[in-house]
């Protein structure tokens, strides 16, 4: 068989801006060729390319030996060319069936639509990658890795045969990887060749054939999966060693500013929770994915409300009933879905970073723009956020920036406690090493910090306790001397561990 694609010296460039500097790619029929780099790294533009958003200013395209001029996004499907990408791009009104239909049905405005065959379809589809999801449910009532699924699910009933999976992983949970990664040996059975982005290191040599590695916009390697380790791999990235993605600052702990008593919400599904932090201290929360930990994150931001429990801050009892209470109290919360609800992705940095500090920054109740800025400009610098300028739409950011001005515009109103859902999810190596050091920082001063993570090398990097739910309770509190991934995982599937836990 024919290579699947290739691409030979693709160079494009955005306002002077090289983005791509005569890349070469190329894929084989049942291959699954891994694209790793930092966040800025060229991927994203590469596979624009590949698909059709972008036209390449120089080189060539070819599939299956057939040079593709003039290639455009309808093309690029008929070619047999499907991405799913990280932020699912589905409808939320419309239902899972409706949305998988969009992208498989043709026909004119008014042809007749068989509902039954189309609701048939999306149930096989959604059973062949082990997803139990209604087709017939609305997409809004579904949760972000079931709308990953979703996504999935379409791409597979398009018949793809070049297949481009940007972070497929960032929101799935243990068995839903493993689903999906018997599906996609399944495709790889078939002939499909597969495009594996992740910044997920360690679950490359679990799928992936070859890898290549881009950095600043050039081709720095291709090999072969078996032949190189995640050191390696991270030296290839970033173009040095990474010291340590996980630089835990020892931190003199100060006074429990954060306690929570018998919390207990029914609509979140939490229930008698409690657990300290102290000044200075880093609390992970984990647990498998359902176990409840972004759901105690939203009753403790006021999102949903508790009706059971206490929660004491410094001592003191007080309720907190809606989000601006939280953030009078000292309460901040970075979500989980940063391009949702973290950021606003059409307003510019300046502007996102000061939304929680509007007060600080105004005036008569005007907004002072040159104070707007001069804060702004100092929480780049902090934070070294890469962006053209404080003016630029933090959509035209990478995923790494986005969440460090999402961090940012907390950081600006001083919160006595930060609670951080995934705070790394789908950044890149170098990213996260430098989120872990602003969290350490952030420590130093003695913030109290929250941290949910699914990856557990995270949250026993960075925690000094650990806090694992399941069913909405806590199942045991380990320390960090005593935390390992055997004992967490124990915890969170609701066994006792055979040296037991702290309760």
């Amino acid at each position: 068989m024919s290579t699947l694609l290739r691409l030979n010296g693709i160079t494009k460039a955005f306002a002077g801006v090289h983005a791509l500097k005569g890349v070469p790619f190329d894929l084989e029929p049942g291959e699954v060729h891994a694209l790793v780099g930092e966040n800025g790294a060229g991927k994203s533009t590469l596979i624009k390319v590949i698909t059709g958003a972008h036209a390449p200013d120089q080189g060539t395209l070819e599939v299956q030996g057939t040079l593709v001029e003039h290639n455009d996004p309808v093309r690029a499907r008929a070619l047999g060319i499907a991405a799913i990408y990280q932020q699912p791009a589905l409808f939320p009104e419309l239902t899972v069936a409706e949305n998988i239909a969009l992208g498989l049905e043709t026909g004119g405005a008014w042809r007749r639509i068989r509902w039954g065959e189309r609701c048939t379809r999306a149930q096989r589809l959604l059973a062949r990658i082990g997803a139990a999801i209604d087709a017939e449910a609305p997409v809004r009532g579904i949760t972000m890795p079931e709308q990953q699924l979703v996504e999935i699910a379409r791409a597979l009933g398009a018949n793809a045969r070049i297949l481009i999976m940007d972070e497929p992983t960032a929101s799935l949970s243990d068995q839903e990887v493993a689903n999906l990664f018997r599906v996609i040996r399944e495709l790889k059975g078939q002939g499909v060749g597969i495009i594996y982005i992740s910044h997920r290191l360690e679950e490359l040599p679990q799928v992936a054939d070859r890898v290549t590695a881009l950095r600043d916009g050039s081709l720095v390697a291709t090999r072969k999966m078996g032949d190189v380790n995640r050191a390696e791999l991270v030296r290839l990235m970033v173009g040095r060693e990474l010291s340590a993605v996980f630089p835990k600052q020892t931190v003199e702990l100060g006074e429990t500013v954060l306690e929570v008593r018998d919390l207990g919400c029914r609509e979140s599904g939490v229930s008698g929770v409690g657990f300290r932090v102290r000044a200075g201290e880093i609390l992970g929360l984990a647990g498998l994915v359902g176990a409840g930990r972004t759901e105690l994150a939203r009753v403790l931001f006021g999102l949903t409300p508790a009706d059971s429990g206490q929660i004491l801050l410094r001592g003191r009892a007080v309720t907190i009933d809606r989000p601006e209470r939280a953030v009078v109290l000292g309460i901040a919360y970075v979500p989980e879905d940063r391009r949702r609800h973290g950021v606003v992705l059409e307003m510019p940095v300046a502007a996102n970073m000061t939304l929680a500090t509007l007060r600080a920054v105004s005036a008569h109740g005007l907004i002072d723009f040159r104070r707007e800025r001069a804060v702004a400009t100092d929480l780049v610098r902090r934070l070294a956020v890469k962006t053209a300028t404080i003016d630029t739409p933090v959509g035209h950011l990478s995923g790494g920036n986005q969440q460090k001005v999402a961090l940012a515009r907390w950081l600006a109103a001083e919160p006595a406690v930060l609670i951080l859902d995934e705070p790394t999810q789908g950044v890149d190596v170098g990213a996260k090493a430098e989120i872990h050091r602003l969290m350490g920082e952030l420590a130093a001063r003695g913030m109290a910090i929250v941290m949910i993570s699914s990856e557990l090398p995270e949250i026993l990097g960075m925690s000094d306790r650990i806090v694992v739910l399941h069913g909405g309770r806590v199942a045991g509190t380990l320390d960090r001397a005593e935390a390992t991934q055997e004992a967490i995982m124990e915890l969170a599937l609701g066994h006792l561990p055979a040296h037991g836990a702290a309760s």
